[in-house]
C-alpha cells in the first residue's frame, strides 16, 4: 500500500511538473501585439504620446515603439529637422515612467532614407514569428499613398493603423486605401511639431505641449532657435 502510494504521488508530480513545462512552452510561443510609431518626432509631443497610449488600449496592443527616423525621404531638404540624435533623446525622455513605451534606433542606425517597408522588414526579423506588428500613422499620410515605398507590401506585413481627429472627414482617403486599413478615431488635441518650433523661435513658453523633460532637454541644448523654413 505504501509502494501504491508513493508511486501515485510521484506521478501527480510529474504530471503538474509536465504541465508546467508545457505551460512554459505555450508562453514562449505566445505573439506579442507591438504597434510602431515611426516620424520625426521634431519634437515628439504630447499629441503623439495621447494618440500612441489611445491606440495601445483602445486595439489591445502590449507595447507602442517609437521609432525617430533618421532621414525621412519626405522632408530630406527640410532645414527645420534638427540631428536624429537630439530627436531619439527627446523621445527617451518623454516616454521615460511608461513601461508600454519603447524606442528603437533602427532607423538611426541604418544608411539611406527612412523608408517603411525596410523598417518592417528589419523588424520582422528582429521578432521572427513571437510578434504581431501594426504601424500608427495619421489618415491625412494615406492621402498620398502613391508615393510610398512598396506600399502594398507594407500593409501585406503589418496592420496599418490611420488614427483620425473629431469630426474628420475619412473621404479625403481613396476608398481603395481605406478598405485596407483599420481607422482609430483619437482625442483631437490641437498641437503640432511646426507651431512647437514657431513658439521657440518667438521665445514664447511650449510648456504643456511638451514634456517638462522634454522643454528642458529644447532648452539646454538651445534647439530650434535658429531654424528658418518652416515644415
Amino acid at each position: 500500500m505504501h509502494n501504491l502510494k508513493y508511486c501515485a504521488t510521484k506521478m501527480a508530480t510529474w504530471v503538474i511538473l509536465s504541465s508546467l513545462h508545457l505551460l512554459d512552452i505555450l508562453m514562449l510561443k505566445i505573439t506579442k501585439r507591438i504597434a510602431v510609431m515611426g516620424g520625426t518626432f521634431n519634437p515628439i509631443h504630447y499629441a503623439h504620446l495621447l494618440s500612441a497610449e489611445q491606440v495601445r488600449v483602445g486595439l489591445g496592443y502590449d507595447n507602442i515603439l517609437f521609432i525617430p527616423s533618421a532621414r525621412p525621404p519626405h522632408k530630406v531638404a527640410d532645414a527645420d529637422i534638427i540631428e536624429p540624435e537630439h530627436r531619439y533623446q527627446m523621445v527617451l525622455l518623454a516616454i521615460a515612467g511608461n513601461p508600454n513605451f519603447e524606442v528603437s534606433r533602427i532607423e538611426l542606425e541604418r544608411a539611406g532614407p527612412s523608408y517603411t517597408i525596410e523598417t518592417l522588414k528589419s523588424l520582422q526579423k528582429l521578432y521572427g514569428e513571437t510578434a504581431e506588428l501594426a504601424w500608427i500613422i495619421g489618415a491625412d499620410s494615406l492621402i498620398e499613398y502613391k508615393v510610398w515605398r512598396d506600399f502594398d507590401e507594407v500593409l501585406a506585413r503589418c496592420v496599418m493603423i490611420a488614427t483620425t481627429r473629431p469630426n474628420y472627414d475619412l473621404n479625403r482617403v481613396p476608398l481603395e486605401v481605406r478598405k485596407r486599413v483599420t481607422t482609430f478615431p483619437v482625442t483631437g488635441v490641437d498641437i503640432s511639431a511646426t507651431a512647437i518650433r514657431e513658439r521657440i523661435r518667438n521665445g514664447l513658453s511650449i510648456r504643456y505641449l511638451v514634456p517638462e523633460t522634454v522643454e528642458t532637454y529644447i532648452h539646454q541644448y538651445q534647439l530650434y532657435q535658429q531654424m528658418k523654413n518652416p515644415v
